[in-house]
């Protein structure tokens, strides 16, 4: 989800509070970032203690390195974790923006990554790695990234890599309830059996591996 301190329309305060609503447990709050803003996820990362404190839903800080040259991808993970970032996404190559060919692999060869998002017409070779690596793909329920969908879901399935949903939230509508995630998995091709892995078990595994449920 992106907040104010990119391009997102609202307040962390208040993406914890609609999320809260519609009864989500967790939430990572990963706004863009490249070499120039990489510093608000230390910001990020002190509104969300306060809002963990107080509230009954796990806020996490995260980042989404964004159109970044990518021989930075790495040099910009490693520094958006030190800010306090505790789930990295890279923002994969979508089929609506001009993002630099070859940031798909730079993320997969980065296992420090949780989540390549919206990959675009990924290669098979691309999401093995992705396997390799344990980086998420994923599947995207915002307009335009998710042309790609069923073509990503179908990549990752077939060699076992593992699929996450996101919101990728900017605005109060994108927020959305698992009602329409699992809508959205059905209509990229998901076979029902492998639904509650995506929407779920898949997210619920990288927050315990990082201690953070």
């Amino acid at each position: 989800m992106h907040s104010i301190f990119s391009d997102g329309e609202l307040l962390p305060s208040e993406i914890a509070r609609r999320a809260s609503v519609l009864d989500h447990k967790a939430i990572a709050i990963t706004d863009h970032v490249d070499a120039s803003n990489i510093d608000c996820v230390r910001r990020i990362r002190d509104v969300i203690l306060d809002i963990k404190s107080n509230w009954d839903i796990e806020v996490i800080p995260g980042a989404e390195i964004t159109h970044a040259p990518v021989e930075i991808v790495r040099k910009l993970v490693s520094k958006a974790q030190k800010l306090g970032a505790e789930i990295i996404v890279v923002h994969g190559e979508t089929l609506v923006e001009p993002v630099i060919e070859g940031t798909n692999m730079a993320a997969l060869n980065c296992p420090e990554v949780d989540i390549l998002a919206h990959p675009g017409l990924i290669t098979y070779e691309e999401a093995e790695i992705a396997k390799e690596n344990n980086i998420a793909l994923e599947i995207s329920s915002r307009r335009g990234h998710s042309l790609s969908n069923g073509h990503v879901a179908r990549v990752a399935l077939e060699v076992g890599a593992n699929l996450v949903l996101n919101t990728d939230a900017h605005s109060p509508g994108d927020i959305i309830p698992y009602e329409t995630a699992h809508k959205l998995a059905l209509g990229a091709g998901i076979p029902e059996k492998h639904i509650s892995a995506i929407l779920r078990d898949n997210p619920v595994e990288i927050l315990q591996n990082k201690g953070l449920l």
